[in-house]
């Protein structure tokens, strides 16, 4: 195809070069050049539509993987009622060894009646931090309490070392506090806060089932972690103590809230991990003996979808923090929700739509390759309605993406929205199953009651809690339930189940 050649007249020469003059003299620190399109504007139409093609096929791709993350209503109706199946076969004696749900009883018997008092000393394991507190409850109609406390950290390799080790530290920390309270020499009542997977046979007694949370201590797991914890006082030969209870963080965040709200019955915590503990008819708790009264029974429901039950819901992510964890296999729910496991499972997204070229311009940063690098604390932020894109890229420019553009923010705050919407509706699903439980158990249309939360991924990420409370109320229509913050953490609930139990045993 031959084309014609036109020249530029001197006179648009002239046109070009004055042009150019006026440029330079209105913009001097600007380099501007021109470029003769050759090809006109038919070309220039087929690259938009080009462009356009490109963007829609980018546009499908991210929402394809992004869906691989979104639960139906049907989804989460198949969550709930594989939640409720578990939980009765981990209540049951002929299936409880097979069940995902251990339903463990806790021989927590009786919630606060607001007559306790006395001096308590709690502990409170749960995570790489350790808190010992003073807790001095005063009887009477209004409920008061005092509560002093020092937190002390755990280093890694003290987590992941011997039993011996890791108990040797805990008892030098005790210590540490009665001196720092000027109390060298009293032996107090105590409560044990132990946040990890426990059989117990009664209060006082908690074998350790198995290390979650980054805990790999040596020695321990099958152990009684009160004689692991009297073997390390003895050791030491500075003091003694009066153990009373060993309990999960999660029925001290109950008796928490029930101390304040008699309908609280129902204990919570998504934070670093997640669980959830209830009362529940001894009649129904075949592990144990007798049937008269309620047991709270400690769920244990991180490890939901240990037996498969929930492989179809979960996507290419998931395995892979999956695999890449410490724990290949094990707490697939908690993986699924909580906060030591969300920023990785957006950080793999994020990684995943780099590779295909749909994000930051297909340039992986080095930063983003290390594991665990984006904290869950980032999607909290990059969520808050009140944070502007500006501010979603300097947290990006942090993890080394210093050439993120406004639309990768948009992006990055859409994953983020979509991997924690579906953590609270995982959790809410969950949460319904115990809830209407509880009713049926009590043969009632309706039920009214109080659910005790504690956790900093309920506490800070701002739509979390919301999101949450739709998916139950939506999933279980007949229970009207109430949240309660536990502003006091678990700690304080180890002291009130000594002082109920001290109750109990003097009554």
């Amino acid at each position: 195809m031959k084309e014609k050649v036109y020249f530029p007249s001197h006179q648009q020469l002239r046109f070009s070069r004055r042009l150019h003059k006026m440029v330079r003299r209105l913009v001097p620190d600007c380099d501007v050049r021109f470029l003769q399109s050759q090809c006109g504007s038919g070309k220039g139409a087929a690259m938009v539509t080009a462009v356009a093609y490109r963007l829609a096929a980018q546009h499908a791709e991210r929402q394809r993987v992004l869906d691989t993350l979104r639960l139906s209503r049907e989804k989460l109706l198949e969550v709930k009622k594989r939640m409720s199946e578990e939980m009765v076969r981990g209540l049951s004696k002929q299936t409880h060894e097979q069940a995902s749900v251990k339903m463990l009883p806790t021989f927590v018997r009786d919630t606060p009646d607001g007559t306790e008092h006395g001096n308590f000393l709690a502990l409170d394991l749960g995570g790489s931090s350790f808190r010992v507190l003073l807790v001095q409850v005063k009887s009477g109609k209004r409920h008061n309490v005092d509560m002093h406390h020092k937190i002390y950290t755990i280093p890694q390799e003290t987590m992941q070392g011997t039993g011996e080790e890791l108990f040797n530290h805990i008892v030098y920390c005790i210590g540490d506090f009665l001196e720092y309270m000027g109390m060298g020499g009293a032996s107090l009542p105590l409560g044990f806060t132990f946040s990890f997977p426990c059989h117990q046979s009664k209060l006082d007694q908690g074998i350790l089932l198995k290390w979650t949370k980054g805990f790999k201590a040596s020695d321990c797991e099958g152990q009684d972690v009160i004689t692991l914890l009297k073997d390390a006082v003895r050791r030491t030969q500075k003091f003694d103590l009066n153990f009373v209870a060993v309990v999960n963080d999660t029925v001290g965040t109950m008796m928490t809230c029930s101390y304040e709200d008699p309908k609280c019955e129902v204990g919570l915590i998504v934070g670093t991990g997640t669980n959830a503990c209830y009362m529940e008819e001894m009649q129904n708790i075949e592990l144990v003996e007798g049937d008269d009264g309620r047991m709270c029974v400690n769920m244990e429901w991180g490890a939901f979808g240990d037996n498969g039950e929930l492989d179809d819901f979960c996507t290419e992510f998931d395995h892979i923090v999956d695999n890449c964890s410490n724990n290949p296999g094990k707490q697939r729910y908690e993986k699924m929700i909580s906060g030591m496991y969300l920023g990785e499972v957006v950080r793999n997204v994020l990684i995943d739509f780099t590779t295909k070229g749909l994000l930051f311009r297909g340039k992986l940063s080095e930063q983003l390759k290390t594991r665990c690098i984006f904290e869950t604390k980032f999607l909290s932020q990059i969520e808050s309605d009140r944070l502007a894109m500006r501010q979603v890229r300097s947290i990006l420019q942090h993890l080394g993406l210093t050439s993120s553009t406004c639309d990768d923010s948009v992006l990055v705050k859409e994953v983020c929205s979509v991997v924690a919407r579906r953590a609270a509706q995982l959790c809410g699903a969950g949460l319904a199953a115990v809830v209407d439980k509880i009713r049926e158990n009590r043969n009632l249309n309706q039920l009214s009651i109080t659910v005790g939360v504690d956790g900093t991924l309920y506490k800070t990420h701002p739509h979390f809690s919301s999101i949450m409370q739709e998916t139950l109320q939506d999933l279980a229509p007949q229970c009207q339930v109430t949240f309660h913050k536990s502003e006091d953490g678990s700690g304080k609930g180890a002291a009130l189940i000594t002082a109920v139990a001290c109750r109990m045993k003097s009554e």
